[in-house]
């Protein structure tokens, strides 16, 4: 019996469904695949119109759209840097949008609530690989310590709302993406993205060498960001549980090894510079995927060098474009 035999499947023709931050990185490959689907009511609230931590917007756009299933993909994010300076906001946005869109999900009688957090929610010294029952043992790394707990927030309140109002609300835990149409902004950008950027302009400038934080020993783990949309959907139709899942590759690469592939890739020929004096971040990222597959079948299907290429390929024709455009919004 394949996947597809095993899970019984969504009628996504017949939904009504809201994508937050479904203008935005991943939420745009997410609407991309609903499209696939056969789903035409897909509303993405932008911000100009629903400021998801306001209340009464939350209230108009569910009264506006009738979504019968919610994917909460909005967020306000950064890299470490802007995680530093701005650990008040990233705390209380995130958090309330969560609260607020959850409940008057609930008031509104959505039938499913597809609550996307962060990696970031783990404790900063979890065993490594990080398995979804050890996500309490722990403090967050400090860094993104608001950021991963107001996300982690999602998860006490899914399961409080099933206990006692028997909300079907369900919680994800995607490792970093990355993929076409990233954030390249070097203020918010994630690693990733960043480290393309910063070899890309160092290569077309000439200059020999380029500096990174911290001393390129954490190691972490990435997921393509298409893979991440499939797998979003998957859980979507496939999954109606309590406990939180994993999302990810369950392989790791130091940021130094990455650092390497991708100046080779952009053709960078100079020297990488650790500044040790800036913090390295959490000192592993490494996912058991087990419980994903287990539950509603899903598998990367990208290996990292392949996804690198493809992303790199992508900024290199789009650069100019993104350098006075950021895609991290809310959508």
């Amino acid at each position: 019996m394949n996947h597809e035999e095993k899970y019984r499947a969504v009628q996504w023709s017949d939904k009504r469904v809201i994508v937050t931050g479904g203008s935005g990185f991943l939420g745009s490959f997410v609407v991309e695949k609903l499209r696939e689907r056969g789903c035409a009511d897909i509303t993405v609230p932008r911000f100009k119109d629903y400021d998801l931590r306001d209340r009464e917007a939350v209230i108009r756009l569910y009264s506006e759209a009738q979504p019968q299933i919610i994917i909460h993909l909005a967020a306000v994010v950064g890299g470490i840097g802007a995680n530093r300076a701005n650990p008040g906001r990233f705390f209380y946005d995130n958090a309330i949008m969560g609260i607020e869109l959850m409940e008057y999900a609930r008031r509104s009688d959505v039938e499913k609530f597809v609550a996307v957090g962060t990696i970031c929610a783990y404790p900063k010294f979890a065993p490594v690989p990080f398995r979804e029952d050890d996500l309490w043992n722990g403090y967050p790394e400090e860094t993104n310590a608001p950021y991963g707990l107001a996300k982690k927030m999602m998860l006490v309140q899914a399961q409080a709302y099933r206990a006692q109002y028997g909300f079907n609300a369900i919680y994800l835990l995607p490792v970093n993406l990355y993929g076409p149409r990233d954030n390249f902004d070097l203020e918010t950008s994630h690693v990733i993205p960043a480290l393309i950027r910063k070899f890309a302009e160092a290569k077309e400038r000439g200059l020999g060498d380029v500096t990174l934080w911290g001393d390129g020993s954490p190691t972490r783990e990435f997921l393509y960001v298409e893979d991440a949309a499939e797998a979003i959907l998957l859980a979507a139709e496939r999954y109606d549980g309590d406990q939180p899942v994993n999302l990810g590759t369950g392989e790791e690469i130091s940021i130094r090894d990455l650092a390497q592939i991708i100046a080779e890739e952009v053709g960078f020929a100079g020297n990488t510079v650790w500044d040790t004096t800036k913090p390295n971040g959490q000192p592993r990222r490494c996912l058991d995927v087990s419980r994903a597959e287990e539950l509603f079948g899903f598998q990367s299907v990208h290996r990292l060098h392949e996804g690198l290429s493809k992303t790199i390929a992508w900024y290199t024709e789009y650069r100019r474009e993104l350098r006075e455009v950021s895609f991290a919004s809310f959508g």
